[in-house]
């Protein structure tokens, strides 16, 4: 092997060993054998790309991942990967919110937040008694312009944290509808909230609901008079963080895990608190975990 791949090889493998949410729970000499051994006669970098892939899988946590530099460069000027926030106003004066992942530039992030919070704004009126968030569809991105579009309903105060292999906590809060991390603005300006940020909610997830989404998901655990129906979402509770690596790959290494407001953390599927099969996207042309949605938002105070 060259100086130049394994020198590659082992900043990659180091990186994974110093920073990886699971990295107390591998033996590090043997997925540095298994790395090395797969790379073998290794010449250039990307003839370790492989090698770094199968270090990866055996982290275990299901989202860790490598770019390779071509599609790094093209996702940097991907200028929007999303589908449109919708919001409507439901029987019974009830809000509806269907929040999708998003992933872009910052110029889709603010797009997005202004379409969602005129989303909020048309399904409150007139003022919502309750609410149904929708997060079947959400994949992912990134989770700060949606916590943007929905801090106005979640209502001010801490609403989950980052969690590291160390334990260490980094607290995601809401101020004046926009969200903060450890106190800091993400860099959302404020919203006034809805319903006073109390009003109750019902949460909608599927096997779909993934990553970021389940950030989202997480942050309504815990808050007062909301509830979740559906399915369990996709099982990757985690946050990643981006190490560009000498020729331009990236190491998308995942990191923290996501706690809720009362402390509990997350790192697997999340139940829902009332398991209803979804039938979007298969076939079936009623909904009914919005019906049941609706139905135990019906019996809530203001909207009963």
């Amino acid at each position: 092997m060259s100086d130049e791949a394994r020198s590659y090889l082992s900043t990659a493998l180091d990186l994974m060993e110093d920073n990886a949410l699971r990295r107390d729970d591998v033996e590090w000499d043997d997925i540095r054998r298994a790395a090395f051994t797969e790379a073998g006669n290794a010449h250039r970098p990307v003839d370790t790309y492989q090698a770094i892939k199968v270090a990866l899988s055996k982290l275990g946590d299901g989202h860790s991942g490598f770019i390779d530099p071509k599609r790094a460069k093209e996702l940097q000027g991907d200028e929007q990967i999303r589908n449109p926030v919708e919001g409507r106003a439901l029987a019974g004066r009830m809000g509806y919110l269907s929040l999708p992942g998003v992933q872009g530039s910052e110029k889709v992030y603010q797009q997005y937040v202004r379409e969602g919070r005129n989303a909020v704004a048309k399904a409150n009126r007139p003022n919502a008694c309750g609410w149904v968030i929708d997060l079947r569809r959400n994949r992912g991105g990134n989770m700060w312009p949606m916590l943007a579009v929905v801090g106005p309903i979640l209502g001010d105060g801490d609403v989950g944290a980052f969690v590291d292999a160390d334990g260490k906590r980094t607290v995601w809060s809401i101020e004046k509808g926009s969200p903060r991390l450890d106190g800091d603005s993400t860099g959302w300006g404020t919203s006034p909230p809805v319903g006073g940020g109390s009003a109750p909610a019902a949460v909608l997830t599927s096997r779909s609901t993934a990553s970021s989404g389940e950030a989202v998901t997480v942050a309504f655990r815990g808050r007062p008079n909301t509830r979740s129906f559906g399915e369990d979402t996709t099982g990757v509770p985690t946050g990643n963080a981006q190490h560009r690596l000498s020729d331009g790959a990236i190491l998308n290494l995942t990191e923290v895990k996501d706690a809720d407001r009362t402390g509990r953390a997350y790192d697997s599927p999340i139940p829902p608190d009332q398991p209803v099969v979804d039938n979007l996207g298969r076939g079936g042309s009623k909904d009914p975990v919005l019906d049941a949605a609706t139905q135990w938002l019906s019996e809530q105070p203001g909207c009963s």
